[in-house]
This record gives C-alpha cells, sequence and structure tokens, in this order.
C-alpha cells in the first residue's frame, strides 16, 4: 500500500491500510490514521496530525510553515479530522505558537482545489471550501459553512454556522450563523434556507431565523436595539439564542451593517 518511491520519514507514524502513491512526501513527525490515501507529488510536513480516511490529491501541501514573521521555528501542528478531502495544490499552514494545537480542519470537510488555509485556523466539522478560497490565519469557521470560489477570509474573522458565503466574496469580520452573504462590499442576501431545508431544519426553525435577521439587517436599528427586539418578539429556542450569543460574543460587530448601525 506505500510506494517504494514515495519518501517517508522513519520517525512518521503510519497505520495500516494506508495507501501511499509514488512521489508523495510524508515529513518527520507526522502520525497518519488508517484508511487515508495521499496522491502522488503530495506533501505532509511535520506535526501534521491526520485522522482515519483522509485523502490528500496531487500537489497538496499539509502542514506548511506558517506565512508569519512572529513564527519562529518551534514544533507546532496541523490537525486534520476524520473523511476530510483535500484536492489538488491545496496548502494548509500548521501554527504558530508551540504548546497549542495549531491548525485544525474537522471532520468530513471538502477542500476544494487551490485553497488556502493559513495558520491557526479552525474549521470545523462539514465545512466545503470551494475552488481558491483563501482564508487568512487565527479565523474560526464554523460547522457546515459552505464558503463558494475564490471567497476570502481576513485574519481574525469568525463565521457562524450554517453560513453560506458566495464565490468572490470578501470577509473581513464576524458573519452570525444561518445567513448568505454575497456581494462586494459584502451584503446580507438573505437566510441560507435551501441548504438548511435539505437538512432537518423546519419550516419553523427557518420562519424565527428570518424573523431575527429581519430585525437585525432590514429595519434600521442599531444591532443592541435590534437584539432587544428579537428577545422581545421571538419566543426562547436554541436557534435565537445562537444567534444573539455569537452577536453578543463579538461585542455587536458583524459584516455587512452600515456604520452608523454598529451601536
Amino acid at each position: 500500500m506505500i510506494s517504494p518511491l514515495a519518501h517517508i520519514d522513519p520517525s512518521a507514524k503510519i497505520a495500516d491500510n494506508v495507501k501511499i502513491h509514488p512521489f508523495a512526501f510524508i515529513d518527520k513527525d507526522v502520525e497518519i490514521a488508517s484508511g487515508c490515501e495521499i496522491f502522488p507529488y503530495a506533501s505532509i510536513m511535520r506535526g501534521t496530525r491526520m485522522g482515519s480516511n483522509c485523502r490528500v490529491f496531487q500537489g497538496a501541501i499539509v502542514g506548511a510553515e506558517p506565512q508569519d514573521f512572529r513564527w519562529k521555528g518551534g514544533f507546532t501542528y496541523c490537525h486534520i479530522g476524520n473523511n476530510v478531502t483535500i484536492r489538488e495544490h491545496v496548502i494548509i499552514n500548521r501554527g504558530i505558537h508551540p504548546d497549542t494545537e495549531g491548525t485544525v480542519i474537522g471532520d468530513d470537510c471538502f477542500i476544494f482545489a487551490k485553497s488556502h488555509i493559513g495558520h491557526d485556523t479552525k474549521v470545523a466539522g462539514h465545512c466545503v471550501l470551494g475552488n481558491g478560497v483563501t482564508v487568512a490565519g487565527d479565523c474560526d469557521i464554523d460547522q457546515c459553512v459552505i464558503l463558494s470560489s475564490n471567497a476570502i477570509v481576513h485574519e481574525k474573522s469568525r463565521i457562524g454556522k450554517w453560513t453560506l458565503v458566495k464565490g468572490g466574496c470578501r470577509i473581513s469580520g464576524n458573519v452570525p450563523p444561518y445567513i448568505i452573504l454575497a456581494h462586494n462590499p459584502a451584503a446580507y442576501f438573505g437566510v441560507n434556507a435551501i441548504v438548511m431545508s435539505k437538512h432537518g431544519f423546519s419550516p419553523d426553525d427557518i420562519d424565527v431565523i428570518a424573523k431575527a435577521y429581519r430585525n437585525i439587517y432590514q429595519s434600521g436599528i442599531s444591532v443592541f436595539n435590534a437584539l432587544k427586539r428579537i428577545e422581545a418578539d421571538i419566543a426562547p429556542c436554541e436557534i435565537r439564542s445562537e444567534i444573539t450569543d455569537f452577536i453578543r460574543g463579538n461585542n455587536l460587530r458583524i459584516v455587512a451593517l452600515p456604520i452608523d448601525m454598529l451601536d
């Protein structure tokens, strides 16, 4: 299952039932769990911890050195979950801070060709990153997010769960959960209803989300007052709490709002 034409450092820990094609490169201090497949010319660099049943395609580099001047060469990590697909020429940088978990990609993510994920970024499970997506360092992307092709996510941005960012959109800041963003500058484009309805969200759930975001994005009032109105008009529930907690947890600063509403 391992080609003699692949380079495997003696210190790498390779589980049973791993297929490594010719000319793949496996660095020192790498761990790869069972069922993975590493295609030709893919590189798995030091500090990478890869879960089971992952596929890394031609030219991808997982655990690359961070592109950050603060990194001084210490031993850092890149954690890849289970059932992750990493397509051609993707680059995932490991962290810059020793003794932290570094960059983390959750289970069941699909990362399309030529995407880049910066140091210490956390991508939760079941996310999709389209072709050419660029995510800077220290970002936090929650579960079930879709970043369409050529989307750009700037440093320290946070994206809430079940968000859809349309192709080419630039994100610099905090995107609350369950919405669609489009255009440049980024604009609120409605609730991610079609995707969520296909994955078990009820019409009542989607109605709660739509009511909440009408207050935030379409009422013309400040975010502070929009949250007060949401809590007055919508009965307590998990979805309401996730929206309000995300916004309050980011000091009411969310993208796609005019500056005079960020108060």
